[in-house]
C-alpha cells in the first residue's frame, strides 16, 4: 500500500469513527485503535495517539453542534470532568509501562463490561420517586433536554453524583491509558448511575472528552507516540465524521442508540481480546 493509499483508507475509515464516536459519545477512538492497529498493522502505541488527536477533533466538531441543540448539560460535564482530567494524565504515564499486549486485554474488558451495563439499561423519564442528592441540588445540576425523536421535553433528577465523579476518575484513566476519551465508561456512568437519559449523557461526554483526551495528549507528543502521518488524516477524517454524526444522533431513539453502544463494543471488544489472548 502507497502512502498516499494508506492516507485515503485511514481518512475514511476515520469519517465512519467520527460518525459512531459522535452519535455515542465515544469520540472515534473506540474505532480507530482497532482499526488502526488490527487492520492495517499500525502499532498500538502510535494508533493511541492518532486517537487521542482524532478525541479532541470529535468534541470540537460535535460538541459545539450538541450545545447548540441544547443537549449538554455543561454543569455536569465540567464537574465531572474535574476528576476525568485527573485521571487522563495518570492513565498516560502509565500507558508508557505497560505492555501492548495488556494494553489489548484492558481494552477488550472494559469493553465487554461496558456494552452489558448498556444493554440492560431501561431509559428512565420524569423526576418523581428519585431521591435528592444534595451535592446536585447544590450545583443546580438538574436540568431538561428537547427529544427530536418524540417531539417531547423531559426533565430529570441528577442523582449520586459523588460516586459518578468517582467513576469518571477511572474513565480518565482509561482515556489516557488507551486513548478513548473515557466515553465507554462516563456515558454508562451519567445514564446508569446519575440518571442522566442516554441522548444527554453522549451528547455530553462528546463535549467532555476533548479536555480529557487534550490532558494527555501533551504527555504521548513529547514521548514521540504521535505521528503526524498517522494522526493528521485521522483528525481530519474523524472531524468531518463528528459534524455528520451530531446531525443524525438527535433523531434516533433512545433504545437504538443503546442497542448500537452495545452491538459496536461487543464487537471490538472480541478483536482486541482476540489479539491481546494471541499476539
Amino acid at each position: 500500500m502507497t502512502p498516499v493509499e494508506f492516507m485515503a483508507v485511514v481518512f475514511a475509515i476515520s469519517i465512519a469513527a467520527g460518525v459512531f464516536g459522535s452519535i455515542l459519545g465515544l469520540g472515534g477512538g473506540i474505532i480507530v485503535v482497532p482499526a488502526l492497529s488490527l487492520w492495517l498493522g499500525v502499532d498500538i502505541r502510535y494508533a493511541i495517539g492518532a486517537s487521542i488527536v482524532s478525541v479532541i477533533a470529535t468534541s470540537s466538531g460535535a460538541g459545539a453542534a450538541y450545545i447548540k441543540d441544547h443537549m449538554v448539560n455543561i454543569r455536569v460535564g465540567m464537574f465531572l470532568e474535574l476528576a476525568t482530567t485527573l485521571g487522563a494524565l495518570a492513565g498516560a504515564f502509565f500507558a508508557g509501562v505497560i505492555t501492548g499486549r495488556w494494553l489489548y486485554l484492558a481494552f477488550g474488558a472494559v469493553l465487554v463490561y461496558t456494552a452489558l451495563a448498556m444493554w440492560r439499561r431501561r431509559e428512565t423519564t420524569g423526576t418523581e420517586g428519585i431521591r435528592r442528592d444534595r451535592l446536585a441540588d447544590a450545583l443546580a445540576l438538574h436540568a431538561s433536554y428537547f427529544d427530536q425523536a418524540t417531539g417531547r421535553r423531559s426533565d430529570y433528577r441528577v442523582r449520586r453524583t459523588g460516586f459518578g465523579a468517582g467513576l469518571s476518575t477511572m474513565a480518565g484513566v482509561l482515556s489516557g491509558l488507551l486513548g478513548i476519551g473515557g466515553g465507554i465508561i462516563k456515558v454508562p456512568v451519567m445514564s446508569i448511575s446519575m440518571g442522566i437519559p442516554i441522548k444527554v449523557a453522549t451528547a455530553t461526554s462528546t463535549f467532555m472528552i476533548g479536555v480529557t483526551a487534550a490532558a494527555s495528549a501533551g504527555v504521548y507528543f513529547a514521548r514521540g507516540d504521535i505521528d503526524p502521518f498517522i494522526a493528521g488524516p485521522t483528525a481530519v477524517g474523524v472531524l468531518c465524521g463528528s459534524l455528520l454524526g451530531a446531525r443524525i444522533a438527535g433523531r434516533l431513539k433512545s433504545s437504538t442508540l443503546r442497542a448500537a453502544f452495545a452491538a459496536v463494543l461487543l464487537l471490538v471488544a472480541f478483536q482486541m481480546l482476540r489479539k491481546g489472548l494471541h499476539p
